[in-house]
């Protein structure tokens, strides 16, 4: 790859951080949301005092099925400065965000050596709105903050020259974004896959390098495995779906994750992508995955990172494609870190078809090719950054984020529930006994869901009753 200039200049970082403002800073100024803010902040008792107990808890215990202290932590101090306020919590999430744009940014410029690549690179992933559910959720801060410290790791471990004091920097990032979100244990894979196709390491060296990461990957997984023991919320359809029936829908999701990617259109906080009756597509898709593959591996020796690339693309969605079973198949938030993949192959790949062009052009052509390399990129950003302005507002509070998705995914019932808590804890009851009642009969929900349904139903329902029994007898005082 050539190189643009020998460094970035401070501008391109000020512009970069202008536009991530521009982007989310608007979400400052939501509110929290009924969808896991109340178990990490609302009635998460942990962030609520400093006292040993509770810092103890915060080093050990799980919230929602997730071992992640240091996100956790980070809370404890929002709560400190911020009380209830959910704009604290929000701003902290925004500059996590700014500041993994910057990571971005260097990581890039790193491995390829062209400012263009890494500035275009970083530019989309601070504004593009599928970063909207990572970044204006609060109880996305795990996703952000292991973010930040995967990045840190990758930036410290994949340096042209790596000393033993690259490594230990390297483990002690991979620890922190261990300590934040579990999705972090594929990074020694990462890792590994660069030292063994791009620096052309011999297999046995590379991994001898990685056992140490390695211990620690697997000590957070044995902990966090321990806590994965509800399925409440989310989808359970393909709950029962075997190895192979996984892979094969997979295949068709990754499609839709592409095209989110470059048509990012009817985003929503929950998805229900099918898991039968799509043989064709299964076989579109799947055929289509091996193709390109088959192109990746034939180019592999003259364009290793390509290969690198894809294959980190693969293992950054790997703990979320259902192979340990989770209760939703796909979410915006799982392309926050695997979108720098794409988004850095298709930048690349344009920026050197411009460069192929200007080899046998004048200075005219030269001039005209960097003009037009940098006025497309631009254009694409801010087609971007248009999109995530027209679909921020859905995560302003809980009213919004349900009535979207009702528009978007009617069928599910976790949606109908969800929009039915809402009613409810705006003080709409008979809304809310409504909305669950015709649920049961539209939706078709299964037997965890159903149980839940019928146990509010009943609960709403006295209380609607005992609040009316109370108004009558005031009245009749």
């Amino acid at each position: 790859m050539s190189k643009d200039t020998p460094c970035l200049r401070w501008w391109s970082y000020a512009l970069l951080i202008v536009l991530g403002m521009i982007a989310f800073w608007p979400s400052v100024w939501f509110d929290f949301v009924n969808w896991d803010d109340p178990a990490y902040i609302t009635h998460n008792e942990l962030i609520k005092s400093w006292s040993p107990s509770n810092l103890y808890g915060v080093a050990t215990e799980t919230v929602t099925r997730n071992y992640a202290p240091l996100t956790i932590f980070s809370l404890l101090v929002d709560h400190t400065i911020w009380g209830m306020n959910p704009c604290g919590y929000h701003a902290t999430n925004v500059l996590l965000h700014l500041l993994n744009g910057v990571l971005v940014l260097l990581l890039v410029r790193q491995l390829s050596g062209s400012n263009f690549v890494a500035w275009m690179t970083a530019a989309l992933f601070l504004v593009h709105p599928v970063q909207i559910e990572t970044v204006a959720w609060i109880s996305s801060r795990k996703g952000l903050l292991s973010a930040s410290f995967m990045l840190a790791a990758l930036l410290v471990r994949l340096k042209p020259d790596v000393e033993a004091k690259s490594d230990g920097w390297y483990i002690l990032w991979l620890a922190a974004a261990l300590l934040s979100k579990a999705l972090a244990v594929v990074v020694p894979a990462i890792v590994l896959a660069y030292d063994v196709w791009v620096r052309r390491q011999k297999f046995a060296d590379a991994f001898s390098r990685q056992i140490i990461p390695g211990v620690l990957c697997v000590l957070l997984l044995l902990k966090t495995m321990a806590s994965q023991n509800s399925i409440l919320g989310g989808l359970r359809s393909h709950m029962d779906l075997n190895v192979f029936q996984i892979m094969a829908v997979d295949s068709t999701i990754l499609w839709q994750y592409i095209r989110m990617l470059f048509w990012p259109s009817d985003l929503c906080v929950l998805y229900d992508p099918p898991t039968s009756g799509i043989g064709a597509t299964i076989a579109v898709a799947t055929s289509a995955w091996l193709i390109l593959a088959a192109l990746v591996w034939r180019k592999r020796e003259q364009y290793p990172t390509v290969l690198w690339a894809a294959v980190t693309f693969l293992l950054l969605l790997f703990p979320v494609l259902n192979f340990f079973k989770i209760t939703t198949l796909m979410n915006d938030r799982y392309l926050y870190l695997p979108c720098i993949c794409v988004f850095g192959v298709a930048v690349a790949g344009f920026n050197r078809l411009l460069m192929v062009s200007q080899e046998h052009a004048g200075e005219l052509l030269e001039r005209l090719a960097f003009s037009m390399k940098w006025f497309t990129g631009l254009t694409a950003v801010c087609c971007a950054l248009f999109a995530t302005s027209l679909h921020l507002a859905v995560w302003r509070n809980a009213e919004s984020l349900w009535a979207d998705a009702m528009l978007k995914a009617p069928q599910l019932p976790a949606v109908r529930i969800q929009m039915a808590l809402t009613c409810h804890d705006s003080g709409q009851q008979r809304e809310a006994i409504r909305t669950l009642q015709r649920s049961l009969f539209q939706c078709e929900p299964d037997a965890v869901d159903r149980k839940r349904i019928l146990t509010m139903l009943r609960e709403w329902s006295n209380e609607l009753n005992t609040r009316t029994t109370d108004k009558a007898a005031l009245i009749l005082r």
